[in-house]
């Protein structure tokens, strides 16, 4: 069954697409498994906006499996892809790494210390295990497997035979037209050339080798120096004997292209050349993907030449990062799955892509907005518990706890993840403390244990020692600051008598947070429970004033973390202390 029944009006975006596709899939190949696809290039850290790419045709697929039909969702590995630069920021690598450019990913060493046997598994272990954690199921498929196994044979021998329709489909989109005879003599590009077109998102001048010999979708791998840049000098199409020429090292030789498996089809004729072969439905691409003249909008004319059809593919927009800190595990770069679910739980990461529309951009935080995302998460859970939700954002809430297997693991007690995070933050680390403080939070109802927190907390934790910089961390004052204790006019201290009269009998955090913001309410002469309501303006400024005055006191800044939290875990005795008494 879908996740709920909602009229054409409020369904959500999953569910509309899950109706198209399964449409479209029994038109194209009734009673067949449904089959969707993502693609990921592991050249270095997959990072949250390649994670779009996965999620949009995951939360398809899987509500396409809830309603009863089998589904395929399959992840190509383009790991047979050229290594294309040394990206900056990589732990234990080094320029060195330069002298691999042009090699298939799997071909080039994994960074230093790395357990995987090559570059390309390197960075594809870190994103299948966030994937693990995300509940997302998938059938993983390496392109250096397919490739030098001889899968594509006939597809490549099928491209090569067409390639003179490949061209003139191609050329339609070339943005710098030569004149004929200047195209046939036309060099391939050298590694800048094709680093400045690949970085560009330009429509890929080197779409295919072009040499004396014409236009070849083809591209072989140096037999000597493995590297792709290569210019195929002859083709014959009844033997499929082929020769190239090595321009990196000046090695040449002619292979039969029938049982020759070290080279691949240039990307914009691999890509439909997959649709075809494995009959996918449902494939989104990037806005880089699908301008005019790009490889989604090619791919839609080439993968008829191999008897397919394009697949229904949503354009998904860009996914944005809210203030990530230079000490995360990303060294500056952008940041990955990985380094989210460091920071959060697998259900909220699901669910900022799950109730978003694909082509909405949104932003991943990593500052202290994650506080009011968790917040925001947090009120959409009780609401869906009372049955207060809206319908479509029941859907995503659905898709984010869990998948057609299940539910994910959760945390056990959920306390506010911004309360975790003060309260790791104020501790450094000691557990023991943490589980004091997190216990008096509801005595009625203590916590008996870290572990019922967890992970949660151990997310908020991790929020703190990797994102929060050192001059915004709360250190509590050693001594009570006598100075200004002394300092304090006959108001301020009265203040401070009113919230020590009443430490005691409000320790908990709902009834610290009653006691300090009814303080200010009292001096001025109106009750402690008064409503906003029922007060003038100037309650506000009193009670902004009392704050900094008990942060100073207590952390020396102005601000910190919310003061019933801050009270709780600094503890009633210390407390007292710092405030005098």
């Amino acid at each position: 069954m879908p996740i709920v029944g909602q009229s054409a009006e409020t369904t959500d975006w999953v569910s509309r697409f899950a109706d198209e596709v399964i449409e479209e899939s029994e038109r194209r190949a009734p009673g067949k498994p449904v089959v969707v696809a993502s693609g990921l290039s592991p050249s270095g850290p997959i990072h949250l906006g390649n994670l779009r790419e996965v999620m949009t045709p995951h939360l398809v697929a899987d509500e396409i499996r809830r309603r009863g039909h089998q589904v395929r969702h399959l992840i190509s590995w383009d790991d047979y892809d050229r290594y294309r630069k040394v990206p900056a920021g990589v732990p234990g690598v080094d320029d060195s790494w330069g002298e691999h450019i042009g090699k298939p990913l799997t071909s080039v060493p994994a960074p230093k210390g790395s357990a995987h046997p090559n570059w390309a598994e390197h960075f594809k272990a870190a994103m299948v295990d966030a994937l693990a954690e995300l509940g997302v199921e998938f059938d993983g498929i390496s392109q250096t497997a397919q490739y030098t196994s001889g899968v594509y044979r006939e597809q490549i021998l099928h491209a090569m035979a067409h390639r003179g329709d490949i061209d003139a489909i191609l050329d339609q989109y070339r943005t710098k037209k030569a004149p004929a005879a200047a195209k046939k003599q036309q060099k391939p590009l050298d590694e800048a050339e094709v680093e400045a077109a690949e970085g560009s998102g330009a429509a890929a001048e080197d779409d295919g080798s072009s040499g004396s010999a014409g236009y070849f979708p083809y591209k072989p791998y140096c037999g000597n120096c493995e590297k792709d840049l290569t210019t195929v000098t002859s083709y014959d199409d009844a033997t499929t004997e082929l020769s190239y020429t090595c321009n990196a090292c000046g090695f040449s030789e002619t292979v039969r292209l029938n049982e020759f498996n070290r080279g691949k089809l240039v990307w914009k004729v691999d890509w439909p050349m997959r649709w075809a072969y494995e009959g996918v439905v449902f494939e989104p691409s990037g806005v880089d993907h699908s301008s005019p003249g790009s490889s989604f909008q090619v791919g839609g004319q080439i993968v008829g030449i191999f008897g397919g059809k394009q697949p229904i593919g949503p354009m998904y927009a860009f996914v944005g990062i809210s203030g990530m800190a230079k000490m995360s595990s990303s060294k500056g770069g952008v940041p990955t799955p990985g380094d989210a679910l460091k920071i959060m739980e697998p259900q909220l990461l699901r669910w900022l892509y799950a109730r978003r529309r694909p082509n909405q951009s949104f932003k991943i935080a990593f500052d202290q907005e994650i506080q009011r995302l968790y917040d925001e998460w947090d009120k959409l859970d009780a609401k869906v518990a009372d049955g207060t939700a809206l319908p479509a954002d029941v859907a995503a809430h659905a898709r984010a706890v869990g998948t057609a297997g299940g539910e994910l693991p959760r945390t056990a007690r959920v306390l506010p993840y911004r309360t975790l995070a003060s309260v790791a933050d104020i501790t450094a680390g000691h557990a023991d403390q943490a589980l004091r403080i997190l216990s008096e939070l509801d005595p009625g109802n203590p916590l008996s244990a870290l572990d019922e927190a967890r992970p949660r907390y151990d997310k908020a934790e991790a929020w703190i020692n990797t994102q929060v910089p050192a001059d915004q961390r709360t250190i509590v004052r050693a001594e009570p600051d006598a100075e200004l204790l002394k300092s304090l006019d006959e108001a301020s201290q009265q203040s401070l008598r009113l919230l020590l009269d009443g430490l005691a009998s409000n320790w908990s955090l709902d009834g610290l947070t009653h006691l300090v913001y009814g303080v200010p309410k009292v001096q001025a002469g109106f009750s402690a429970d008064a409503t906003p309501k029922e007060l003038p303006a100037e309650i506000k400024t009193a009670q902004r004033a009392f704050f900094a005055l008990l942060y100073q006191l207590l952390v020396s800044r102005d601000t910190g973390p919310r003061l019933p939290t801050l009270l709780l875990a600094v503890g009633q005795e210390r407390v007292r202390a710092l405030l005098g008494e």
